[in-house]
């Protein structure tokens, strides 16, 4: 069966979902990184420092906002899984109009908190800025930009569920690879940050009715005006699961969305810019590979629903392999890669010294190995278990984030994070899992992430001495420098796991794959 042929089919295998899904996500993730590169090079030098902290400062108080994930998502996405399975068209449609409800509500509620918090701005920006336009002028136009949102997009939530995250990618890429287009040469005509913000406002309202709309068309029964409503333990259950999961989402977001604002408060916005230029590249990375994990959730929760525990254990194991190999290698990349790529596009003066780009790694690497685990956390249904977890992690975050960014700057505030976590959801999280999810010890888990620990640490090694004799010269410094982390990392991996079932389990998911795409 060719590549075209699996989409045009009306029935798939969830091998057949996660290779449409995964290649979709790839390829149109890696187009719209490179322009969006381009761009955030166009940007720097079209625009100063500033704007770039100023970007990143509202991501960060936004993100805390967007109340897209903090619960209600999640649980009505798990609660799919079954109908989507059985097509059971009136739960579909009940759950669905309940989602509906809630996501202009979250809507309404981030406008109003967004618009509350207006006078605070000056307590964190304690510096004017070097640029020209209103602070809360910028502010505004990004909070519409995030609160608009949520009147449509939760019907592509309906589309992920039902395996079909191939659909809401392609049309995702697409407009923002326009965006991204568009807003180059804006800056490059004008050299504004409205006009290149409005851009990007326009952009998100096209992609999220264009999705309602194939979402509609997909499922045609949402749309039924006399939509039976859930009863009333099934509510009971589903909002338990909401509870549960905002708990843990909201007390996530004191972890992940707060760098920015302490940096910004210790160091100023001129260092949150800087040190942006790093986190885009962690990120930019981060985002491609977890295309690769998103692509198979679906799936995963559809064989959860399917298959008994022991089914379930084995895939876990795979996708932990997975994991380790990839956000591995990746992780030696950011680590030796970073400084020099930050220096070819961005210039000398944006490089940081080398502990950032080393605890910047350790906390993508650490966070990348929580994939397998929060995947099969969320597919099975344990939103009970942790839930008041993330916010011990916050808490200890901000706290060791004042302290450590007292002595040490912005390395303090990274490497706080990862103390936070390391005393919290790094060993709870699989606790709840293999307790809860697989009836088995999680000294299971804990082993095997020791030996891949070291494993690592190895390769880090190996890679070290070697880049030792690498060319002075920094074009052909990168590519040296990538390529030995490939092979050294991919050949230590491979002697490593060779023998394991885990491996077995890769190559055979690999070649299914390829007898898929390729088979007559």
């Amino acid at each position: 069966m060719k590549f075209h042929d699996l989409i045009a089919a009306k029935t798939k295998s969830r091998t057949e979902y996660s290779i449409l899904n995964i290649s979709t996500n790839l390829v149109g993730y890696a187009l719209n990184t490179i322009l969006g590169f381009v761009c955030r090079i166009v940007f720097v030098q079209c625009l100063s420092a500033d704007y770039l902290g100023v970007n990143g400062l509202f991501t960060n108080i936004l993100t805390m906002l967007s109340l897209a994930e903090l619960g209600v998502g999640g649980a009505i996405v798990y609660a799919l899984y079954k109908p989507l399975a059985e097509n059971d068209e009136e739960k579909i449609a009940s759950l669905m109009k309940l989602y509906s409800k809630a996501y202009r509500m979250i809507g309404l509620l981030i406008a109003v908190i967004g618009l509350a918090l207006m006078p605070f701005l000056k307590l964190v920006i304690r510096e004017q800025p070097s640029i020209s336009e209103s602070i809360y002028l910028l502010y505004v136009i990004n909070l519409f930009n995030t609160a608009s949102s949520y009147f449509f997009s939760y019907r592509s939530s309906l589309l992920i569920a039902a395996q079909r995250n191939y659909i809401v990618s392609g049309i995702s890429y697409t407009v923002a690879v326009v965006q991204s287009i568009l807003q180059m040469v804006f800056l490059l005509a004008f050299r504004n940050y409205i006009g290149y913000l409005l851009i990007q406002t326009t952009g998100t309202f096209l992609f999220n009715v264009i999705v309602s709309c194939v979402a509609v068309k997909q499922f045609p029964y949402i749309r039924e005006k006399d939509v039976k409503p859930l009863s009333k333990e099934e509510r009971h259950v589903l909002f338990s699961n909401v509870r549960d999961l905002m708990v843990y989402k909201v007390s996530g977001l004191l972890v992940n969305s707060t760098d920015n604002i302490l940096i910004t408060f210790f160091n100023g916005l001129a260092t949150t810019g800087i040190a942006s230029n790093y986190t885009l590249l962690v990120n930019t990375l981060n985002s491609l590979l977890a295309q690769i994990f998103n692509g198979l959730t679906a799936s995963i929760g559809n064989h959860n629903a399917s298959e008994p525990v022991e089914k379930r254990y084995q895939m876990f194991n795979f996708l932990s392999l997975m994991n380790f190999w990839i956000f591995g290698w990746a992780a030696l990349g950011i680590y030796f890669c970073s400084s020099d790529l930050v220096q070819l596009c961005f210039g000398e003066k944006y490089v940081l010294s080398n502990e950032i780009p080393f605890v910047m790694a350790l906390n993508f690497f650490t966070v990348g190995m929580m994939n397998a685990v929060w995947t099969y956390k969320h597919t099975l249904g344990l939103f009970h278990y942790g839930r008041f977890i993330q916010f011990f992690t916050g808490i200890l975050n901000i706290v060791f984030s004042v302290l450590l960014g007292t002595y040490w700057g912005l390395f303090g505030i990274l490497f706080a994070t990862f103390i936070a976590r390391l005393f919290t959801s790094l060993w709870y999280d699989p606790y709840a899992v293999f307790k809860y999810g697989f009836q088995k010890s999680v000294s299971i888990y804990m082993k095997k992430i020791i030996k891949y620990l070291v494993i690592l640490m190895c390769s880090a090694f190996l890679c070290h001495i070697l880049f030792l004799f690498v060319s002075t010269g920094l074009i052909m410094r990168i590519w040296e420098k990538i390529i030995l982390c490939s092979v050294v990392s991919n050949i230590i991996f491979w002697i490593s796991f060779r023998k394991t079932a885990e491996f077995g389990m890769l190559k055979n998911f690999l070649s299914r794959i390829y007898q898929r795409l390729y088979k007559k």
